[in-house]
């Protein structure tokens, strides 16, 4: 793997990464594992115990991160789904998002709906399949998969009772000059509407990021390893501001200790305020990562796009 990665030293953004715990400096707010996973049932061990709402109703709830830019990379009317990989090839990611109100001591905001998009293992976009994602990788076209070029890796989940939602995608790939992301809004006071979600707002536009360690473990595995060039490791990336998890850095479990194949979870909480409202559309400076191509396509996905039923899970690749 090339690239300007860190060294494998247990820094303290690497152990708030592994660990979680609740964090106020800087903003976005992480809660840990443990209430991002709260909605799960049936499972043993104690990085998967309910916690209590009381954990959080302090009235003094975590402080927002400014939002960020959309970048250039987002289009409107992505489905509404659990799996968005549509049968692209990486390492599986189980994403876990919890939405809190942080006005009102970080109680669950029920039918919160959460955004994400991301690029595949070789730093491509639905919709931008032609960007350059530097480096040397394979055309789009070439992976094989039988994906809508219009809406993989693209889609919303609407928050349970307890603020959850759970997206089942692959670890995203780099670009240049990015560190490996995947972006997020969280919307409020719309509805799903024709398989999508209409109305509302935005309530926050952020992204979510991957510890540098995780990421080249990763990335030096198939399909990931056929994209070389210099990877943005996570300091130097232009958007992450080195807050860890006040700043989006995702808490990260590897689902077999010693075979990164087999996938991560991950997970953060998301303090909003539903009277806010931050696109992120049309924010200037480095956030933006890099100008689509001429003639890329905008607006709602088009008709007889894969729903959820037909989306095929991640698979490892060995």
């Amino acid at each position: 793997m090339t690239g300007n990665h860190r060294n494998s030293t247990l820094t303290r953004r690497r152990a708030l990464a592994v660990t979680g715990g609740t964090v106020a400096a800087g903003g976005l707010a992480v809660a840990g594992y443990q209430s991002a996973f709260a909605d799960t049932t049936g499972t043993t061990g104690t990085a998967e115990a309910t916690a209590t709402a009381s954990a959080t109703s302090t009235g003094a709830c975590m402080t927002l991160m400014s939002s960020v830019t959309e970048g250039p990379y987002y289009l409107d009317g992505a489905l509404v789904r659990k799996d968005i990989t549509e049968g692209k090839s990486g390492v599986p990611l189980t994403l876990r998002l919890t939405v809190v109100d942080a006005t009102d001591g970080c109680t669950p905001v029920k039918g919160a709906a959460v955004e994400i998009w991301h690029c595949d293992a070789w730093g491509y976009y639905s919709g931008y399949t032609t960007a350059n994602p530097g480096g040397s990788a394979p055309a789009e076209s070439e992976d094989g998969s039988t994906a809508n070029d219009a809406t993989y890796l693209r889609g919303y989940q609407i928050a349970n009772a307890n603020g959850v939602v759970k997206f089942e995608t692959i670890f995203p790939g780099w670009y240049t000059p990015r560190t490996c992301h995947i972006h997020v809004k969280v919307h409020t006071g719309g509805q799903k509407e024709d398989g999508t979600y209409e109305g509302g707002k935005v309530n926050h536009t952020g992204q979510l990021f991957f510890d540098d360690t995780v990421a080249e473990e990763v990335f030096a595995l198939e399909p990931y390893s056929r994209h070389s060039g210099s990877y943005t490791a996570l300091d130097d990336d232009m958007v992450y501001d080195g807050g860890g998890a006040a700043s989006g850095l995702l808490t990260l479990k590897a689902v077999h200790r010693t075979d990164p194949s087999k996938g991560y979870k991950g997970s953060l909480t998301l303090a909003v305020d539903p009277d806010a409202e931050n696109t992120g559309a049309g924010s200037g400076g480095g956030g933006e990562g890099g100008t689509p191509p001429s003639g890329a396509p905008t607006g709602q996905p088009p008709s007889g796009a894969p729903t959820e039923s037909a989306a095929p899970s991640a698979s490892a690749s060995s």
